[in-house]
């Protein structure tokens, strides 16, 4: 599968979880609710996927940590917050970056209407 058709089947499952659970709840909820919707859907699921960032030649294992990395192609970060704002897209954009990924998804599920909650992010290798 292609990463567009990757995230059409993760923005389905996400659409799934916030029906049944609604906004209010801590990301970690969101987190394994949509990991179970995407395990169901055939996908790889890697979660809390660590990544190493390498300066200059040296690697350093500081704790960055995705939280979804779908069939090692798309990136999800996932928020329960009042708004998404800047350092979040700031964070996406690094992991994408690190990782060498050309697409994510930053999902809050704190909203009316998921639609409203989602954020398609491109890594402009």
């Amino acid at each position: 599968m292609t990463e567009n058709e990757i995230s059409k089947v993760v923005v389905d499952c996400a659409l799934k979880v916030h029906r049944q659970l609604g906004p209010g709840l801590l990301e970690s909820a969101y987190q394994e609710c949509l990991m179970y919707e995407l395990k169901n859907q055939g996908l790889v699921v890697e979660k809390e996927k660590p990544i190493p960032l390498v300066y200059d030649t040296v690697k350093l294992d500081i704790g960055y940590r995705m939280d979804l990395l779908i069939n090692n192609k798309l990136v999800i970060e996932i928020k329960s917050v009042e708004s998404l704002n800047d350092i979040h897209l700031a964070q996406i954009l690094t992991y994408l970056k690190l990782s060498g990924c050309k697409l994510g998804l930053l999902i809050n599920f704190n909203v009316a209407l998921i639609k409203h909650g989602i954020k398609r992010v491109v890594n402009n290798l």
